[in-house]
């Protein structure tokens, strides 16, 4: 028995092998166009196979199925699905710009819909591909055996006019991509024309001629230097637009209304993103979204609520929607057999010198044709002159070789001659056909000319070219669809767009429950009837809008960014949502503060106050954040330091920061210079071992004489005049605000700024909470423990204070 023989090869090697071929394979012969006629294999075979079976633009239309069997029995062994998928693409008007093949049918659509089976359909070459298969029988090109050695097919086209511009390519093979934008025939065969006349052209002349792409879905292109840059180096991007019109309709309202798409984006996908948009209401103002394109022509109508913002809207959905998308340009085509990134001057260099060789060729053939005519002619009209002799010499022969070989011997004829001459129809004897032999003699010694005189300079062969180009202009050439605009427009969105403006009712609790409520909901209920949980209390209850932003700042030196459009609407009633469902946070991480903010570009700053006495102050807009779906740091703190307070200041305030060991320390906030976010910041108070500053409060320098309520861990609580104080500068000593004790001396447990309205809420270590009037105490100098208010040995030392928030409108220039 023969023994099996078997490779020991390594896996990498044989993968590498085999994918190499692969590879090959389809860069050369599946996924990318020829440099020369701009087309696929597949596209190629497909064209030919029509032109071969007579399916032209002058016959009937055939089912598309027996082309298909066609391509797929000669020249393109695949899967029928892939050619007749190839097929319809050539079809349809809104991929290729001049259309190469004509489908009577349904041939898909803008939407994306599927194309008919093929058994459904029928088409014809379009008449402009016949002139990418024109004098293919002239030995314009090389042909090379088909898969199975039965017939011949083309390497390449000859194709009369530039197709990889004007129709563009798009594909993906291993390792490379090719994306050409259709272009406008007429400019193209200008810039060819322009291109032969001057060969050192420079691309920025070229552009004056092919202005940039012409999509067959026309639109717009913003980005006349993308364009250069991709007609430069091959690689570029624009953008490219839907043409969109404003209307005005009935009850004062607008409407837009969108004619012209982007180049390859599917219509049904775009409306139904539209009319997801509306639903979501990511975007305010659309009261409806319609298709109303039918056999007149693409439209697609957005109907607007009164007083809505069209032009906000309209660049919404330019930014949203595929309404505007970025087209990359990636020239690759295949040039000498391997793919090649081409820019514009490369493009027509390869489409001329193919064409140079086409035309050559065909004029060597036509040259040979008509030197094999013009020796025939002269034979019979030789042969006319000696009819007689002639008949009677072929009439004594025994056969046609006899007689081919009697005539060749007695009057000198050569073989080519002697066998039209036995071939002449006896009709063709008559008299008056020497008038017309004579005449096509000289017709052909004409061409010959001509043709000698194409062959021998390369002026003349050029001049062939451009005619040919400019007739085919003539024939073909059709106005721009898509205008060119110079810059790309930036977008700008006002958050009233995407936003219903509605005033909205905000609370803020210390452990982290927020929630938004409308004005209706807290009108309907008791203010006493807010859900809170035990231990926790609000520190925010503000009036604001729902285009506004508020920032939460923690005691862990970050701050959380939440447009408020984006809170929940919750009920007064009912308890807000925790902040770890918008972003994470640590276990012990609390709110501080909470700051709303309508305009970051005001002029105001961000005062940090920590507990281990730092004081950082930062101009406001430095925390305005693009992407907030994460805490972000407001403040950097040092280990084992915390934020106590967080204010918003105008610049010209006072700063006055309280230590646990009842030190006071009042200066001016411009001793605290401005620095980045990130920053640390620099020292407030100098502080003693085991010191640290219980607060730190704000008051703009106008106020006259601020109340400043101080309360001990023992439960006295004293209320002290700012002129008590001298003013003095950062990081000092301060001055005491408590009488020393020898015996348990008081420490300081809350301090705070107090006005007539305010009440102050106290938090004992039992748990109980008590309020008070600060107002109501009696005024006390700074040497003073104030009075007892709560029996500390009965509820437990004082643990927190806070001023009880009460419900306050922030911005008064309402929306």
């Amino acid at each position: 028995m023969a023994q099996e023989k078997f490779l020991d090869l390594p896996l990498e090697e044989v993968i590498g092998d085999r994918f190499g071929r692969y590879s090959k394979y389809i860069i050369q012969d599946r996924a990318l166009p020829d440099a020369r006629d701009g087309l696929k294999p597949v596209q190629r075979r497909i064209i030919y196979a029509m032109h071969e079976e007579r399916n032209t633009n002058d016959k009937p239309f055939r089912k598309s199925a027996k082309t298909v069997g066609t391509v797929i029995g000669n020249y393109h062994p695949h899967g029928d699905s892939s050619v007749y998928e190839a097929m319809v693409r050539l079809s349809q008007t809104w991929k290729v710009r001049n259309v190469l093949v004509e489908m009577h049918g349904n041939n898909g659509s803008v939407d994306g819909d599927p194309p008919a089976a093929m058994r459904y359909t029928e088409a014809r070459l379009s008449s402009i591909s016949s002139e990418l298969v024109r004098d293919i029988d002239k030995e314009t090109v090389d042909f090379i055996p088909n898969f199975d050695d039965t017939i011949e097919e083309p390497v390449v086209l000859p194709a009369k006019f530039p197709n990889l511009l004007v129709n563009g390519s798009t594909g993906i093979s291993a390792g490379y991509a090719t994306e050409i934008p259709p272009h406008n025939l007429e400019e193209v065969i200008d810039a060819v024309v322009k291109k032969i006349d001057n060969p050192s052209i420079t691309i920025d002349e070229l552009m004056k001629v092919i202005k940039g792409p012409d999509f067959p879905t026309g639109g717009i292109i913003q980005g006349v230097d993308g364009l250069k840059q991709a007609y430069q180096s091959g690689k570029g991007k624009v953008v490219v637009r839907g043409k969109a019109e404003v209307d005005k309709i009935r009850g004062n309202r607008e409407q837009i209304v969108i004619d012209e798409i982007p180049y390859e984006v599917n219509k049904a996908s775009l409306v139904k993103r539209m009319d997801e948009l509306r639903l979501d209401r990511k975007v305010e103002g659309i009261a409806e979204v319609r298709d109303e394109t039918d056999r007149t022509g693409l439209r697609i109508v957005i109907e607007l609520k009164k007083d809505a913002d069209s032009e906000g809207i309209l660049n919404y959905l330019y930014k949203n929607t595929d309404l505007q998308i970025t087209y990359h340009f990636n020239m690759v085509a295949i040039k000498d057999k391997t793919p090649k990134l081409l820019n514009l001057t490369e493009m027509l260099e390869s489409y001329i010198s193919h064409q140079k060789s086409v035309v050559t060729r065909q004029s060597e053939y036509d040259l040979r044709k008509a030197k094999e005519r013009a020796h025939i002619v002269e034979g019979l009209i030789k042969a006319i002159s000696i009819l007689d002799e002639l008949i009677a010499t072929i009439r004594a022969s025994k056969d046609k070789q006899d007689a081919k070989a009697r005539i060749k011997e007695a009057y000198g004829f050569t073989e080519e001659q002697a066998e039209a001459i036995v071939n002449l129809q006896l009709y063709r004897l008559t008299n008056t056909d020497i008038t017309s032999l004579e005449q096509e003699g000289k017709e052909l010694t004409k061409r010959i000319e001509e043709l000698e005189a194409i062959l021998s300079d390369e002026k003349k062969l050029f001049s062939v070219i451009k005619n040919d180009l400019k007739q085919l202009k003539k024939k073909y050439a059709d106005s721009r669809k898509t205008v060119i605009e110079e810059k790309i427009e930036e977008l700008k969105i006002n958050l009233e767009v995407t936003v219903a403006s509605e005033d909205v009712l905000v609370s803020v609790t210390r452990d982290g429950y927020i929630k938004r409520t409308s004005l209706r909901s807290y009108a309907a209920s008791n203010e006493e009837d807010l859900a809170i949980k035990d231990e926790d209390h609000l520190i925010t209850l503000y009036e604001i809008n729902t285009t506004d932003t508020i920032l939460l700042f923690t005691n862990k030196g970050r701050y959380i960014y939440i447009p408020v459009h984006e809170l929940p609407d919750i009920r007064w009633k009912d308890l807000g949502q925790h902040i770890s469902n918008f972003v994470s946070i640590q276990k012990d991480e609390t709110i501080v503060k909470a700051v709303p903010v309508r305009d970051f570009n005001q002029e105001s700053y961000l005062l940090f106050i920590t507990k281990n006495g730092m004081i950082k102050k930062s101009e406001l807009h430095l925390y305005e954040a693009q992407r907030y779906s994460k805490a972000l740091i407001a403040i950097n703190l040092k280990k084992g330091d915390q934020v106590q307070n967080v204010h918003v200041t105008n610049g010209h305030s006072d700063i006055f920061i309280a230590s646990n060991q009842g030190y006071g320390l009042w200066y001016h906030e411009s001793e605290v210079s401005p620095v980045g976010q990130r920053a640390a910041g620099v020292k407030a108070i100098h502080l003693k071992e085991g010191e640290y500053v219980v607060n730190g409060v704000v008051f703009d320098d106008l106020v006259e004489d601020p109340n400043l309520v101080l309360i001990t861990h023992r439960g006295a609580c004293k209320r002290m005049k700012l002129n008590e104080f001298e003013q003095s500068s950062r990081a000092k000593r301060g001055t005491v605000m408590l009488r020393e004790l020898k015996r348990n001396p008081h420490q300081v447990a809350g301090f705070t700024l107090a006005s007539e309205k305010d009440t102050i809420e106290i938090k004992t270590a039992s748990g109980s909470v008590h309020t008070i009037y600060p107002l109501e105490l009696p005024k006390s100098d700074r040497y003073s423990n104030g009075s007892f208010i709560i029996d500390t040995d009965e509820l437990g030392e004082v643990m927190e204070i806070w001023n009880k928030t009460t419900y306050k409108k922030v911005f008064e220039n309402d929306k």
